[in-house]
C-alpha cells in the first residue's frame, strides 16, 4: 500500500489527487481543487496554497508526491507565476518529508490516455475509468489524479525492470 499525492499546480487553481497503489491496482482516495482567485495579492495566493497543501498532506499522510512540470504557455508572466506556485507545492511536500517526482504533461497524458496530445476531457474520462469513479472529476483534480497515476505506472515499470534478470537480447545478467 502506498498513498501517492498528485499535484497539478496553478496560480489561480491547483488540483490535488491522492490514490492508493496496491500492487498493480490503483484506488481513488480523495481529490479536490484549491481555489486561489479570491486572494487579492499573489503572495497571499502562494501562502494559501502552501497552507492548504500542507493540510492535505497532514490529513492524508501520503508516502510519495508527483507534480506536473512547467511548460511554456501563453506568456512568460504566466509561466513565471506557474513556476512559483509549483515551487510552493514542492516545498510543502518536501517539508513533510516527501520525495517529489516530476512529470511532463505529455508523459502524464501518454500514461493515462495513451497519447501525449490528449485533451482535458479525454484525461478526465480516462481517470474516471481507471479509478472507477461514479462521475467525471473536476478538471484540475482529474489532472492531479492523472499525475499520481503516471507516477504509479512509472514506479511499477521501474520495479518490473529492476526485477528482470536478463537483458533485452536474452542474455542472463549475473
Amino acid at each position: 500500500m502506498s498513498l501517492i499525492l498528485g499535484i497539478d499546480p496553478g496560480s489561480r487553481k491547483t488540483g490535488f489527487g491522492i490514490i492508493n497503489q496496491l500492487g498493480s491496482r490503483s484506488e481513488y482516495v480523495t481529490s479536490g481543487v484549491i481555489r486561489l482567485e479570491a486572494f487579492p495579492t499573489f503572495p497571499e495566493r502562494l501562502d494559501n496554497l502552501y497552507r492548504c497543501l500542507s493540510e492535505v498532506i497532514e490529513q492524508w499522510v501520503p508516502q510519495q508526491a508527483a507534480i506536473e512540470q512547467v511548460f511554456m504557455g501563453r506568456s512568460a508572466d504566466s509561466a513565471l507565476k506557474l513556476g512559483q506556485a509549483r515551487g510552493v507545492a514542492i516545498v510543502a511536500a518536501t517539508q513533510a518529508g516527501l520525495e517529489v517526482s516530476e512529470y511532463a504533461a505529455r508523459k502524464v497524458k501518454q500514461a493515462v490516455v495513451g497519447k501525449g496530445g490528449a485533451d482535458k476531457t479525454q484525461v478526465q474520462h480516462m481517470v474516471q475509468m481507471l479509478l472507477k469513479l461514479p462521475g467525471l472529476p473536476q478538471e484540475d483534480a482529474a489532472d492531479a489524479l492523472a499525475v499520481a497515476l503516471c507516477h504509479a505506472h512509472t514506479q511499477a515499470g521501474l520495479v518490473k525492470v529492476a526485477g528482470s534478470r536478463h537483458s533485452r537480447r536474452g542474455r542472463w545478467l549475473e
